[in-house]
């Protein structure tokens, strides 16, 4: 029966060590747990196979050089599995040439490490692939900007230092309308256009340390300073309006809306895509809690969309 040995419990992440040489696997093994990480170990591609059959690990160390079925080979097969996609892979050999580094990059491993090495280096490594795979994994993939657990967090910083902060919300106003109108892709590039004018826009205008984060769908986020905040939402505003044009029609430009039935049926006019931003700050008054953030500007945003056009709305009340 083929071989699948278990190292014993460890903390933090799980990596899968591939390697035909017992003592190798130990040795790694051994550094790896030191380090915090939970083992598990297999002696040949196949066994590392009806492994991943199982259990899909953080990461994997695949040996190149083995019987039956090499690292390649067994790359390839991970990579095909639909939860094998995305596990960061990193080839261990004693070969340096660069056509074997490419014929396992080739294979899809993320990374690749010549024996012989030390504990310093296979420990940077992993870190640093996984570390990447964190980041990776919080990132919207539409935009690439961080997403709700990293905008969860930056707003939970900000109302536990005790310094001012200002948190806006940025929303399309008729984005459904156009995407019904215009298609999903057209939909996507609408959203990207606003990805890309809100970071430039914080870029230009905003101070040291803030934070642009992509809700999901239409809605956007800025963790940033009050005295920023005109700056950066009249820049947003200015330049969305005149780029959004861009991706209509020259008819529907020309009579300012797009025409669109309802489920009854009913013909709708939708004007042309604005902005709605609301902005949340403690400038005024102490804000304790990140859930009350997000229920004022719930309430500002109402009250932008209620407005035609562009426009950004700023909590001045003091209490």
């Amino acid at each position: 029966m083929t071989e699948i040995t278990a190292e014993r419990e460890g903390k933090g992440k799980t990596i899968l060590v591939v390697d035909d040489d017992k003592n190798i696997r130990k040795i790694i093994a051994a550094n790896l747990e030191l380090a915090g990480y939970r083992v598990l170990a297999a002696s040949s591609g196949l066994a590392a196979l009806e492994l991943l059959d199982v259990q899909m690990p953080d990461l994997i160390l695949l040996d190149v050089m083995m019987p039956v079925m090499d690292g390649y080979e067994v790359c390839r097969r991970v990579r095909s599995r639909p939860l094998g996609t995305h596990v960061p892979v990193i080839m261990l050999t004693a070969k340096g040439e660069s056509e074997d580094k490419v014929l396992g990059l080739d294979a899809g491993a993320d990374d690749y490490i010549t024996k012989p090495f030390g504990p310093a280096e296979l420990l940077a490594r992993v870190k640093a692939k996984l570390r990447r795979m964190a980041v990776d994994s919080t990132l919207q993939p539409l935009t690439r900007l961080p997403g709700n657990l990293a905008i969860e967090e930056a707003i939970k910083r900000r109302v536990a230092s005790g310094e001012k902060w200002a948190i806006l919300y940025l929303d399309l106003d008729n984005f459904k309308a156009f995407n019904d109108v215009y298609g999903f892709m057209h939909g996507d590039e609408a959203i990207k256009l606003v990805a890309t004018v809100v970071v430039d826009a914080v870029r230009e205008h905003g101070g040291e340390g803030d934070f642009v984060g992509h809700i999901g769908g239409d809605d956007f986020i800025v963790a940033t300073q009050p005295r920023y905040v005109d700056a950066v939402c009249n820049a947003v505003i200015q330049t969305f309006d005149a780029r959004i044009r861009t991706l209509y029609n020259e008819r529907d430009l020309r009579q300012g809306y797009i025409e669109t039935r309802d489920r009854r049926g009913t013909l709708n006019r939708y004007p042309i895509m604005s902005l709605s931003i609301a902005v949340v700050s403690n400038e005024h008054r102490p804000i304790t809690s990140h859930h009350l953030v997000g229920e004022m500007a719930a309430e500002l945003k109402r009250h932008a969309k209620s407005m035609p056009g562009s426009t950004y709305v700023r909590d001045k009340r003091r209490q």
